[in-house]
């Protein structure tokens, strides 16, 4: 516990915003907040805004430029020959507007991850409306709730950590190389990117977008990103925050499209796919320069997956889920820095790190193993999902000009969206209504644990493209497969049976995240180098992806039961797929009659594993000979 909170190392963020005496001039006020990059143009621009404009020749005869003017003090002023006393007072008290703490004080957040933690009062301003605080009612595991009692924290908690850590980074970075130029309207969008980039989850998080909106509207490619995305302009719009992030230093619209990049990569394309390549020619995003690059790694870093996002989600799921974390967010801290790599700028860390980041994607493995993608918690998601569509369009959510969403149409209303939270479980579960009854009676399901039955886990020898047409086959051939050494008794149809397949890798598919990170030596920090695997341990992955087949059960009776486990091993065999785990309990008849099968260590023990297999060949050869001898 004591490494978990460290309130004293909570860093409050800097007082980087301010007001202007007049909203009018809100145009100058683009460089408010980078008025140490200032000449002596731009610092006697501000004179003249600041009704100090007969002082202009003065301050350009002594070259005072924005650098300057943190060191100008009663006594330099009188010395550049301004005489009196009160044209001094009025000068100094413009000029520590820019630097001076905000009258309004940052809040202080007891975070039960972080410790004590500070966010800015803009900060504040977007967590205090109604899109935010509906992130409250959404849990950030889904249904892994339902299988570890813990696990009760809600988006909201995360999104405050995110955007947290993400000021850490930043101003770590900013620390460490003042050289970067990193203003403090950087440091505000990068925190606000990191509080707003979950606004668009839905009912029970990932189920929402990874199930139920595939099914419900299989023609529409919808993630959660596009989601936060407009849930984040209508909650600026809705609340009136330009205004209010203008008297903060933000330049509008530059800043929006700054934050919105962040979260869903360049606007108007497949960030996965169109964001920026080593070597291309093109520099797609809006907000910031190219040299500002690494900038847009903090939040959700599409390079190498090393963000914000996850050193909060390992640290606050680890906590809840009850499993310890083996990765430690404030050692990265200490060693990043922004190096040049094909002439963009990207965050490296210390070559000495990089086995410590392979155990951080390692980490994510494991969670995933063993909460995020655990057996119960998927069919109980499942289930869920299955309830939300036959409820589909009995419920009605209003939206924007009394206009009426249904679950799955809400999407495309973020006023109809901010209404959907997991509260959606309760309405159905104790309505009355005649035309809920089927999704009332599978989540009544759900409360007193009657499940759907897992027959098993299997894995295909190639990876499969799953699509919903390929899982309703699956599910058709499972209902066909006969054994032929059982006697059929029971009726099983395709709908009986549901198929799931869990894809596990390291963040990005089959590719090694870490060929993606940049390290530096201690002997040159400025230079960027790549770390092979070969470099580090012969014990790291072979592969980073693969894909569990499970299978699952709608009739939890014996009799189906035991009959959908041996249609379950006689697909494996005739699917070509690996041996269930437990084939050789549910199915003893049928596992040895695979070569394949016969070897529980199979490609590990070279010679001996052969003859085992020869040897069940001919076990088998006698039983059937038995069989017709009989």
């Amino acid at each position: 516990m004591a490494n978990r909170k460290r309130p004293f190392e909570a860093v409050s963020c800097p007082a980087d915003g301010f007001k202007t005496p007049e909203k009018r001039v809100s145009v100058v006020q683009l460089q408010d907040s980078d008025y140490m990059r200032w000449g002596v143009e731009e610092t006697c621009r501000y004179l003249r805004r600041e009704s100090l404009g007969e002082w202009e020749e003065t301050f350009r005869a002594q070259k005072i430029t924005g650098v300057g003017l943190r060191y100008l003090n009663d006594a330099e002023l009188e010395k550049i020959g301004i005489e009196h006393l009160g044209d001094r007072l009025r000068i100094l008290h413009s000029l520590r507007k820019l630097w001076q703490i905000q009258a309004e004080p940052n809040k202080v957040f007891n975070d039960p991850i972080h410790g004590h933690l500070e966010l800015h009062p803009l900060l504040i301003k977007i967590i205090d409306t109604p899109q935010f605080q509906r992130l409250r009612n959404l849990k950030q595991l889904g249904g892994a709730y339902f299988v570890f009692p813990g696990a009760s924290h809600n988006r909201f908690e995360h999104c405050i950590g995110v955007g947290y850590l993400a000021g850490r980074l930043v101003q770590a970075l900013n620390e460490r190389q003042p050289e970067l130029l990193i203003s403090r309207r950087d440091i505000l969008c990068v925190q606000i990117a990191g509080l707003c980039h979950d606004l668009g989850h839905g009912p029970f998080s990932h189920m929402f977008d990874g199930l139920f909106i595939p099914k419900a509207r299989p023609g529409i490619n919808w993630k959660h990103e596009k989601a936060s995305l407009a849930m984040f302009d209508y909650l600026v719009n809705d609340n009136d925050l330009k205004p209010v992030m203008e008297q903060h230093g933000l330049v509008l619209p530059d800043d929006l499209d700054f934050i919105k990049e962040q979260i869903g990569g360049p606007l108007g394309t497949n960030a996965a796919e169109d964001q920026k390549e080593p070597g291309s020619s093109s520099w797609l995003y809006k907000g910031r320069p190219e040299d500002k690059s690494f900038l847009y790694e903090i939040v959700a870093n599409k390079r190498n997956g090393i963000d914000v996002d996850k050193w909060d989600y390992f640290a606050r799921d680890c906590y809840h889920l009850g499993i310890q974390n083996n990765f430690d967010y404030r050692r990265f801290l200490k060693f990043a820095r922004v190096c040049e790599v094909d002439g963009q700028k990207h965050i490296c860390t210390r070559d000495k790190e990089v086995g410590n980041l392979y155990d951080m994607f390692h980490t994510r493995n494991c969670l995933h193993r063993r909460a995020y993608q655990h057996k119960v918690g998927n069919i109980i998601e499942t289930m869920i999902t299955e309830a939300f569509l036959k409820a589909d369009k009995h419920i009605k959510i209003e939206g924007s000009k009394g206009k009426i969403f249904t679950l799955s149409t809400a999407i495309n209303d973020m006023e109809a969206y901010t209404k959907l939270t997991d509260h959606v479980f309760e309405q159905i579960l104790n309505s009355s209504s005649p035309e809920l009854a089927e999704a009332r009676q599978i989540l009544r399901n759900i409360i007193c644990r009657r499940l759907y039955k897992c027959l098993g886990q299997t894995q295909a020898d190639k990876h499969v493209i799953v699509t919903q047409e390929k899982l309703r086959s699956w599910e058709k051939d499972l209902a066909l497969c006969i054994p032929q050494s059982s006697s059929q008794d029971v009726s099983l149809q395709p709908e009986d049976f549901v198929v799931n397949v869990i894809s596990l890798d390291y963040g990005m598919k089959e590719k090694n995240p870490i060929n993606n990170v940049r390290f530096y030596c201690k002997d040159d920090p400025n230079k960027a180098i790549q770390i092979r695997k070969n470099q580090v341990s012969k014990l790291l992955p072979e592969q980073f992806a693969e894909q569990l087949i499970r299978v699952f059960c709608k009739k939890t009776d014996h009799r189906s039961l035991e009959a959908a486990k041996k249609h379950f091993v006689q697909w494996c065999m005739d699917m070509n797929f690996s041996k269930p785990q437990d084939g050789d309990i549910i199915a003893p008849e049928l596992t040895p009659l695979k070569p394949s099968w016969s070897n529980n260590n199979e490609g590990e023990d070279g010679e001996d594993g052969g003859s085992r297999k020869v040897n069940y060949a001919a076990l088998n050869g006698q039983k059937k000979a038995k069989k017709l001898n009989f």
